[in-house]
């Protein structure tokens, strides 16, 4: 009979999907050959199609008219959840373009293997929501309920950082006391775990898994510190207002730097404020091109571009970033930049990564391996950190934006097969 399970990482920036192959698992295929997918939806308008991943960003980028939807796990856990959208007159629930997107990864897997797939283990972050065990438990509840609205009838959860140690495990030849971080887009998740070929063997794990923490801190994150500070002083961050020069609502800048609440910001409302404050405001043409930026939808572009910008700051002293206006606006960032954006996340990483340790009862220095998994543990300046303070571990770094997919379809041998 075929093999019908899955393990579903739905990511903030990038989504995977691990499968049954032969007698272990693989990613599966989700665009091309490509085993990620940029968690993206975009609204076609012109097709009146609805484009998912690097499809839709690309169209998106070229100009095609439509609405670009991008960090969609983000709303999970917030009031953004009950909310609707505006695509072409049409109201939208969020949690339905979350359902939007999750079908489409099951019909590619399903495209794959030719067959139905019905049994999945999505993984979820240690925490959805910080200090909150209400808001947390629902953005669960919301994530299996939208999973199972879309053919998925057994639905099982798993934390992220236990399926990346699941994973790193099968490349284990004795025995290690393992300290798993995983930095993603819009989380940073740990575990502390006993792992070895051994116990690889169990079918029960919770007595390997010695502790766990998280906390609501990932890549957008620095990309919107980046942002903050390097761009939106470009439209008008610091500019006065009036006699008393008091300063623009920062709530503009901050929502036009964080990819998830950028859509809101496209409201008649906020391009009539601006409009009316041009001529009492100390930048006139800086809020002329924040106002460009509105009307014509550039919000997601910038994003990418600073994004792109983090992304080879990681390997290089200095980039240009081009800031998508009429005319580009190019700025020089150098990795000195970037260090300083995300030096006070890099503390409260590493004091997640504390709690993690005293839950498991270890010292820092007992961890023998740190497992990096997720594409924020690139950034030189969080790494160093991190590893600082494991002064005995030996850094091993995993498929940076596979591990989690992997492990999740490992979890999901184990419960179905």
């Amino acid at each position: 009979m075929p093999k019908n399970f899955c393990g579903l990482d739905f990511g903030t920036s990038n989504s995977t999907l691990g499968i049954a192959a032969g007698n272990g698992v693989a990613l599966c295929p989700l665009e091309a050959e490509s085993v990620t997918l940029p968690s993206a939806i975009f609204f076609d308008y012109e097709e009146h199609k609805v484009r998912f991943g690097r499809e839709g960003i690309g169209a998106y980028i070229e100009g095609t008219e439509g609405r670009l939807m991008r960090a969609l796990k983000s709303v999970l856990g917030s009031s953004l959840i009950d909310e609707t959208t505006l695509v072409q007159r049409k109201r939208v629930a969020m949690r339905d373009v979350i359902g939007m997107f999750m079908r489409h990864l099951k019909a590619r897997a399903e495209q794959h293997v030719g067959h139905t797939i019905e049994h999945v283990v999505l993984g979820r972050p240690v925490r959805f929501v910080d200090e909150d065990d209400a808001a947390d438990a629902q953005a669960e509840a919301e994530l299996i309920g939208i999973a199972k609205a879309q053919g998925f009838h057994h639905v099982e959860m798993q934390f992220e950082p236990v399926a990346a140690a699941l994973a790193y495990e099968q490349s284990l030849a004795r025995e290690e006391l393992a300290l798993i971080v995983d930095l993603g887009g819009g989380t940073s998740d740990f575990a502390v775990a006993r792992l070895s070929p051994e116990r690889a063997r169990a079918h029960d794990r919770a007595a390997d898994i010695l502790g766990r923490s998280g906390v609501h801190i990932g890549g957008t994150d620095f990309d919107r510190r980046l942002s903050i500070r390097h761009v939106m002083p470009h439209l008008g961050y610091d500019a006065l207002i009036g006699p008393k020069k008091l300063p623009m609502p920062s709530h503009l800048y901050h929502d036009l730097a964080t990819w998830h609440r950028i859509p809101t910001l496209y409201t008649p409302q906020n391009i009539n404020y601006l409009r009316s404050i041009l001529f009492q405001v100390s930048a006139p043409e800086m809020i002329e091109q924040l106002i460009e930026v509105l009307v014509d939808r550039k919000g997601h572009r910038i994003a990418a571009a600073v994004e792109a910008a983090k992304i080879a700051l990681s390997d290089e002293a200095e980039v240009t970033l081009p800031i998508p206006l009429d005319p580009v606006v190019e700025t020089v960032l150098h990795q000195g930049d970037l260090d300083h954006a995300v030096y006070e996340d890099g503390l409260r990483i590493v004091q997640a990564i504390d709690a993690c340790l005293r839950a498991a009862g270890v010292a820092p220095g007992a961890i023998q391996s740190v497992f990096l998994t997720g594409g924020s543990t690139a950034v030189p300046e969080i790494r160093r950190q991190v590893l600082g303070h494991l002064p005995n571990a030996k850094p091993v770094t995993g498929d940076l934006f596979g591990s989690v997919g992997l492990g999740l379809a490992i979890d999901a041998a184990r419960k179905f097969a």
